[in-house]
């Protein structure tokens, strides 16, 4: 890994550690911008490590392994619930065909992540206690029965997700779409660990499928996610959106044309702008919206353009969020129905 930070002029390595324990210490003398953290490492891991660093001195740490089985995924995971900005498959070897741009990935992440500023993260337990006030664009407007929720995130989205679905009454009366901008290679798992924590049925989304009531479908690796004209699930690896694949606006532009007033749009945590201009069609067309809180959001770029553009209605932290949609929704259209 060294020899590929090491080949970026923008990059300076200030130091190493072979293992959690001497990598907490070094960052008790040294205040690097950046940490690229392995999970496996003797001693504490590297979930428990990231843990540690972000509840005393908070730096931004981009999670590195080589494996996308479930048990690396799921410690991953915990390492960017514990406050971890991004988790990413380690670089194949010189001469793998791939390994080239999954190290151009890899650099590009991880001099993205060291120009957030990150801060000290708690227990959920007592951070989820902090009141926000909502803030209201527009008067809630009254109308039918709600047919799908659609949420897009980016930076640090992975954890608000999962405590946003664990919250939410099980069966829940509607599908729930989801785009996640996650490295290549980590969807399934993170399909499997969404599954895991939230208790609800989580699945790659496939191409033709009918979304079903109380389920959640993310959007596959590398492959726009949207809804057809007759409420099925389409996937395809069209050209990039905003520099993005998968989109959450491509998702939501979707959601607008097929669903209009009987949609919910969720905007939370993540760099950039993509979905805020399509959660203003959204809210034009009826649909409720929704954008994460500033003081939870890792990165406050995508719901903050959202909120600039008065596209947004209401304005929560994660744990309300999922209080809103459980009072909101109620059993929608029939199976392949749609607003149009």
């Amino acid at each position: 890994m060294v020899y590929i930070l090491e080949n970026d002029p923008d990059i300076r390595i200030i130091g190493t550690a072979c293992s959690g324990e001497s990598a907490l210490e070094f960052l008790g003398r040294h205040n690097p911008d950046a940490v690229l953290m392995d999970i496996h490492l003797p001693g504490i891991d590297g979930f428990e490590t990231t843990r540690r660093i972000m509840a005393t001195n908070p730096i931004p740490v981009v999670v590195c392994t080589a494996s996308t089985h479930f048990a690396q995924i799921h410690t991953a995971m915990q390492a960017l619930e514990a406050g971890a900005l991004a988790v990413m498959k380690k670089p194949r070897g010189l001469g793998d065909p791939a390994a080239e741009a999954e190290a151009a990935e890899l650099v590009n992440t991880l001099k993205l992540m060291s120009e957030v500023k990150v801060v000290r993260r708690w227990r959920r337990e007592v951070a989820s206690a902090t009141e926000v006030n909502p803030f209201v664009a527009k008067p809630l407007s009254a109308h039918g029965d709600f047919a799908v929720v659609a949420i897009g995130a980016s930076t640090g989205g992975p954890p608000v997700i999962s405590q946003i679905l664990a919250d939410l009454p099980k069966p829940f009366p509607v599908p729930i779409l989801v785009v996640q901008h996650i490295s290549t290679g980590f969807t399934a798992g993170f399909a499997q660990w969404l599954g895991t924590v939230s208790g609800l049925p989580v699945h790659v989304a496939q191409d033709g499928e009918t979304p079903l009531p109380g389920h959640v479908y993310i959007a596959p690796d590398d492959q726009h996610l949207r809804v057809g004209p007759a409420g099925a699930l389409r996937t395809a690896r069209d050209p990039l959106h905003h520099g993005l694949r998968p989109s959450v606006g491509v998702l939501f532009r979707s959601v607008a044309e097929c669903f209009g007033h009987r949609a919910i749009g969720v905007l939370l945590t993540g760099m950039g702008q993509d979905g805020a201009e399509e959660l203003k069609l959204m809210a034009d067309k009826g649909a409720l919206t929704v954008a994460q809180d500033e003081a939870s959001c890792v990165v406050f770029g995508m719901p903050g353009e959202a909120i600039r553009m008065g596209a947004v209605r209401f304005v929560f932290p994660p744990e309300k969020i999922a209080q809103f949609l459980a009072t909101s929704v109620r059993p929608g259209l029939k199976k392949g129905e749609t607003d149009g």
